[in-house]
This record gives C-alpha cells, sequence and structure tokens, in this order.
C-alpha cells in the first residue's frame, strides 16, 4: 500500500466507526473517536481516529486533522494523569514503510515513564477487562 492507495472502508477503524467491530471507547464527538488499542505497548495506550475515510495524514480534511488533534490533546492530559505517567509520546505512521498496519489515519497515545520500555508494536492482545479498567480511569480524568 502506498501513501496514494484508495481508502478501503473494510479496514478495522472504519467497522469500529461502523460498530460492526467492539472498541473499548474513552471519547468520542462528532468528528473524533478514542478507544483503547487492544494491543497496547504499554498500559494506557490509546487510539485517536477522525470520522473521515482517510488513509493517512495526506488524505485528511484539514478541518478533521484539527479535530483529531484536539481530541489527541484532551486525550493525551486524561492518559497521563490516569496512568501518573511524567510524559507521553504520540505517533502517527503513514504507510507500510512506517510501520503502519491499519490503514484509517490514526494517533497513538502512549504514556510514558522511566525505565518502562515499549511493547513491540501489534504483537499481544491485552485481556478486556484490563482495557476497561484503564478505559474507566481515562474518563475519569477527561476534564
Amino acid at each position: 500500500m502506498s501513501l496514494h492507495d484508495a481508502y478501503d472502508d473494510q479496514n478495522v477503524f472504519a467497522k469500529i466507526l461502523r460498530e460492526e467491530m467492539p472498541a473499548v471507547k474513552v471519547f468520542e464527538d462528532d468528528k473524533t473517536l478514542a478507544f483503547m488499542d487492544v494491543m497496547p505497548q504499554v498500559p494506557g495506550h490509546v487510539l485517536v481516529i477522525p470520522k473521515y475515510p482517510a488513509t493517512n495524514l495526506l488524505h485528511l480534511e484539514p478541518d478533521f486533522a484539527a479535530a483529531m488533534m484536539l481530541t489527541t490533546q484532551k486525550i493525551g492530559r486524561a492518559v497521563q494523569q490516569a496512568t501518573d505517567a511524567p510524559g507521553f509520546m504520540v505517533a502517527q505512521l503513514n504507510g507500510p514503510a512506517a510501520g503502519q498496519t491499519v490503514f484509517h489515519i490514526h494517533m497513538h497515545i502512549l504514556p510514558r515513564h522511566d525505565g518502562i520500555e515499549l511493547k513491540m508494536h501489534a504483537r499481544g492482545m491485552a485481556e478486556q477487562s484490563e482495557l476497561q479498567t484503564m478505559a474507566e480511569k481515562i474518563r475519569a480524568c477527561l476534564e
């Protein structure tokens, strides 16, 4: 897949937006959805997606890009507070060469603590109960 390939509306995030697949939701508004990554690299790993069919940053309409960044900022603050992390990392990958595996643009929010390494991306599934518990903590920190 290149940065210019057409959007596949059967990708997992499109199915989550249509509620054809489950997700542990953290936040939703008219332009974005934030939910727990089912294969977290660290506890508290959240994904933010726009409700717009774009494979990557180059295909995203500016108003949805702005909304995605605003939600990322809001959720990043809540993730950092909920996990008592001194920092957090935001990652956004464009194309397979950059490590993108789901071709619907998305932001990764990863809380960071000194001495805690990131797990490899897209490797092990987390328990749903762990994701639900963390999502509740994050939602409680939303302002």
